[in-house]
């Protein structure tokens, strides 16, 4: 039952797919109910150590990596603020089940180097920085490049925008 119960609290309603920043996509459950209860189910969900769906903020809050969910909804806005400035950036809000969607760098799919995946910014919990690159590429998704935060972001924008 915990598993269908789980399920329920990542689901995002229909109209989420329409979406255009992170703060629109924050509709299910997960992102309302009072945090110690997401929590609580969170755990419960992976009793038996198998991950489950769920937001990158989530796993972060529950390996006490990341303070709070409202700390992980605050970075996940300032990305879309800084990337909403520059052209090119997309923001998709279909991503695996339970995650919070990606920014994508439209000039680098196509263009003169023939990718066929756009350059990618998502949030990841498995560092401190809590955000991750995906160089454009064609073939075999290619090794994620941990950012330094935000700051990080700011000042590799121009590295990772680089590729057309």
């Amino acid at each position: 039952m915990v598993e269908l119960e789980w399920s329920r609290a990542i689901e995002l309603p229909l109209v989420a797919t329409s979406t255009t920043s992170p703060a629109e996509m924050r509709r299910a459950w997960v992102h309302r109910a009072p945090e110690t209860r997401v929590l609580a189910l969170y755990r419960a969900a992976r009793v038996n150590g198998d991950p489950v769906p769920s937001p990158w903020w989530l796993r972060a809050v529950a390996a006490g990596g990341l303070p709070s969910r409202e700390d992980g909804f605050r970075i996940e806005d300032r990305i879309d603020k800084l990337l909403r400035t520059r052209p090119g950036w997309e923001y998709v809000p279909w991503a695996a089940d339970g995650e919070s969607g990606y920014w994508e760098f439209m000039p680098s799919e196509g263009g003169r180097t023939g990718h066929r995946i756009p350059t990618t910014i998502l949030n990841t919990d498995r560092h401190p920085g809590w955000i991750d690159v995906l160089p454009a590429h064609s073939r075999g998704t290619p090794e994620p490049i941990a950012v330094a935060g935000l700051a990080g972001l700011r000042a590799r924008l121009g590295e990772f925008e680089a590729v057309r």
